[in-house]
Protein backbone atom coordinates (compact mmCIF):
# COMPACT_ATOMS: atom_id res chain seq x y z
CA UNK A 1 0.00 0.00 0.00
CA UNK A 2 2.94 2.33 0.84
CA UNK A 3 4.80 1.70 -2.06
CA UNK A 4 1.32 2.70 -4.04
CA UNK A 5 0.91 5.64 -2.64
CA UNK A 6 4.88 6.66 -2.97
CA UNK A 7 4.73 5.66 -6.91
CA UNK A 8 1.30 7.53 -7.20
CA UNK A 9 2.71 10.70 -5.49
CA UNK A 10 6.14 10.15 -7.72
CA UNK A 11 3.89 9.75 -10.90
CA UNK A 12 2.18 13.37 -10.11
CA UNK A 13 5.29 14.88 -9.73
CA UNK A 14 5.77 14.79 -5.88
CA UNK A 15 9.44 15.59 -5.32
CA UNK A 16 11.68 12.61 -2.82
CA UNK A 17 11.79 15.89 -0.58
CA UNK A 18 7.90 15.84 -0.55
CA UNK A 19 7.76 11.95 0.58
CA UNK A 20 10.41 12.81 3.64
CA UNK A 21 8.30 15.37 4.78
CA UNK A 22 11.73 17.96 4.83
CA UNK A 23 11.55 21.03 2.68
CA UNK A 24 14.61 23.04 2.34
CA UNK A 25 15.70 26.50 1.28
CA UNK A 26 18.25 26.82 -1.38
CA UNK A 27 21.76 26.81 0.24
CA UNK A 28 23.91 29.71 -0.47
CA UNK A 29 27.63 29.59 -0.06
CA UNK A 30 29.95 31.98 2.15
CA UNK A 31 32.16 34.56 0.19
CA UNK A 32 35.09 32.55 1.04
CA UNK A 33 33.48 29.37 -0.70
CA UNK A 34 33.96 27.15 2.26
CA UNK A 35 30.65 27.21 3.95
CA UNK A 36 26.56 27.08 3.17
CA UNK A 37 23.88 27.33 4.99
CA UNK A 38 20.23 26.74 4.32
CA UNK A 39 17.18 26.17 6.60
CA UNK A 40 15.16 23.01 6.58
CA UNK A 41 11.35 22.58 7.35
CA UNK A 42 11.06 19.42 9.08
CA UNK A 43 7.44 19.42 9.73
CA UNK A 44 4.43 21.80 11.45
CA UNK A 45 6.43 24.05 13.34
CA UNK A 46 9.25 22.48 13.43
CA UNK A 47 12.91 23.57 11.49
CA UNK A 48 16.39 23.20 11.44
CA UNK A 49 19.38 25.81 10.81
CA UNK A 50 22.13 24.32 8.75
CA UNK A 51 25.66 24.80 8.86
CA UNK A 52 27.46 22.96 6.10
CA UNK A 53 31.40 22.33 4.83
CA UNK A 54 32.43 20.36 2.07
CA UNK A 55 33.10 17.56 4.04
CA UNK A 56 29.49 17.27 5.83
CA UNK A 57 27.45 18.98 8.42
CA UNK A 58 29.33 22.14 10.33
CA UNK A 59 26.75 22.69 12.53
CA UNK A 60 22.64 22.49 13.30
CA UNK A 61 20.34 24.24 15.37
CA UNK A 62 16.61 22.94 15.96
CA UNK A 63 15.09 26.99 15.26
CA UNK A 64 13.01 28.69 12.96
CA UNK A 65 14.36 31.84 11.85
CA UNK A 66 12.56 32.21 8.81
CA UNK A 67 11.19 29.82 6.17
CA UNK A 68 12.86 27.97 3.57
CA UNK A 69 11.31 30.97 0.94
CA UNK A 70 13.61 33.27 2.92
CA UNK A 71 17.02 34.03 2.18
CA UNK A 72 20.16 33.07 3.94
CA UNK A 73 23.87 34.32 4.12
CA UNK A 74 27.04 32.52 6.06
CA UNK A 75 29.70 34.51 7.15
CA UNK A 76 33.26 33.54 6.50
CA UNK A 77 33.60 31.82 9.61
CA UNK A 78 30.80 29.73 9.36
CA UNK A 79 29.52 30.70 12.67
CA UNK A 80 26.93 33.43 12.02
CA UNK A 81 23.93 33.98 9.30
CA UNK A 82 22.21 36.82 8.17
CA UNK A 83 18.36 36.35 6.50
CA UNK A 84 16.58 38.35 4.74
CA UNK A 85 12.85 38.06 4.84
CA UNK A 86 11.40 39.19 1.05
CA UNK A 87 7.92 39.01 1.72
CA UNK A 88 6.95 39.91 5.59
CA UNK A 89 3.75 40.31 6.55
CA UNK A 90 3.09 44.12 7.63
CA UNK A 91 3.02 45.74 10.90
CA UNK A 92 0.32 46.48 13.04
CA UNK A 93 -0.08 49.46 14.79
CA UNK A 94 -0.36 49.31 18.42
CA UNK A 95 -4.17 49.09 20.22
CA UNK A 96 -4.75 52.47 21.36
CA UNK A 97 -8.48 51.88 23.07
CA UNK A 98 -10.39 54.93 22.40
CA UNK A 99 -7.94 57.18 22.14
CA UNK A 100 -7.20 59.43 18.94
CA UNK A 101 -4.14 57.76 16.56
CA UNK A 102 -0.63 58.72 17.39
CA UNK A 103 1.50 60.78 15.58
CA UNK A 104 3.25 58.23 13.04
CA UNK A 105 1.20 55.23 13.48
CA UNK A 106 0.07 55.70 10.17
CA UNK A 107 3.50 53.76 9.24
CA UNK A 108 3.00 51.00 11.43
CA UNK A 109 2.74 48.81 8.20
CA UNK A 110 6.69 49.41 7.65
CA UNK A 111 7.98 48.97 11.22
CA UNK A 112 8.29 45.28 10.55
CA UNK A 113 11.74 42.94 10.60
CA UNK A 114 13.06 42.36 7.15
CA UNK A 115 17.06 41.35 7.71
CA UNK A 116 18.54 39.35 10.86
CA UNK A 117 21.66 38.22 12.13
CA UNK A 118 21.93 35.05 14.39
CA UNK A 119 24.47 32.38 15.10
CA UNK A 120 24.98 28.74 15.37
CA UNK A 121 22.44 28.66 18.34
CA UNK A 122 19.89 30.47 16.26
CA UNK A 123 20.47 33.31 19.40
CA UNK A 124 19.35 36.80 17.43
CA UNK A 125 22.54 38.85 17.66
CA UNK A 126 20.78 42.08 15.50
CA UNK A 127 17.75 42.97 13.23
CA UNK A 128 17.14 45.14 10.99
CA UNK A 129 13.19 46.84 10.40
CA UNK A 130 12.36 48.42 7.22
CA UNK A 131 12.26 51.76 8.32
CA UNK A 132 15.49 52.14 9.40
CA UNK A 133 17.08 51.21 6.04
CA UNK A 134 14.81 53.60 4.08
CA UNK A 135 13.56 57.20 4.81
CA UNK A 136 9.16 57.93 4.98
CA UNK A 137 9.41 59.01 0.85
CA UNK A 138 11.32 56.27 0.11
CA UNK A 139 8.31 53.85 1.61
CA UNK A 140 6.00 54.69 -1.19
CA UNK A 141 8.09 52.61 -3.42
CA UNK A 142 7.29 49.43 -1.16
CA UNK A 143 4.80 47.04 -2.99
CA UNK A 144 2.03 46.57 -0.57
CA UNK A 145 -0.17 43.55 -0.87
CA UNK A 146 -3.18 42.77 1.48
CA UNK A 147 -1.29 41.71 4.40
CA UNK A 148 1.96 41.65 3.35
CA UNK A 149 4.90 43.79 1.77
CA UNK A 150 7.93 42.88 -0.86
CA UNK A 151 10.61 45.76 -0.58
CA UNK A 152 13.76 43.75 -1.56
CA UNK A 153 15.01 44.31 -5.70
CA UNK A 154 15.86 41.22 -7.40
CA UNK A 155 13.73 39.45 -5.87
CA UNK A 156 9.34 38.39 -6.02
CA UNK A 157 9.66 40.07 -9.29
CA UNK A 158 11.02 43.46 -8.52
CA UNK A 159 13.44 44.41 -10.93
CA UNK A 160 16.80 44.69 -9.81
CA UNK A 161 19.91 42.94 -8.47
CA UNK A 162 19.79 40.71 -6.20
CA UNK A 163 21.47 40.16 -2.84
CA UNK A 164 24.66 38.87 -2.71
CA UNK A 165 28.16 38.28 -0.48
CA UNK A 166 30.84 40.78 -2.11
CA UNK A 167 34.11 39.04 -1.77
CA UNK A 168 34.72 40.84 1.54
CA UNK A 169 31.95 38.60 3.08
CA UNK A 170 30.04 41.81 3.28
CA UNK A 171 25.98 41.64 2.54
CA UNK A 172 24.87 43.97 -0.23
CA UNK A 173 21.27 44.27 -1.38
CA UNK A 174 19.21 47.24 -2.26
CA UNK A 175 15.12 47.63 -1.21
CA UNK A 176 13.21 48.95 -3.56
CA UNK A 177 13.99 52.48 -4.77
CA UNK A 178 17.15 52.98 -2.14
CA UNK A 179 20.78 52.64 -2.85
CA UNK A 180 22.15 49.53 -1.85
CA UNK A 181 22.63 48.63 2.05
CA UNK A 182 25.59 46.46 3.34
CA UNK A 183 25.64 44.28 6.19
CA UNK A 184 28.42 42.78 8.21
CA UNK A 185 29.03 39.85 10.02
Amino acid sequence: MRLTVALALLICGAAPSALAGERGSRARVSANGLYSVRSVDVGVGKCRLEMLKESGPLWSADVCVGTVDDLYFASNDGEKVWVLYPLVEKGKPPPTRGKKKPKGSSLAWARVMVAAQFDRTGQKLQERRLTELMTTKQLSEVRQLAHHLKWLEGTLGIPGKGPRLTDAGVLEFEPVGVKTQRLTF
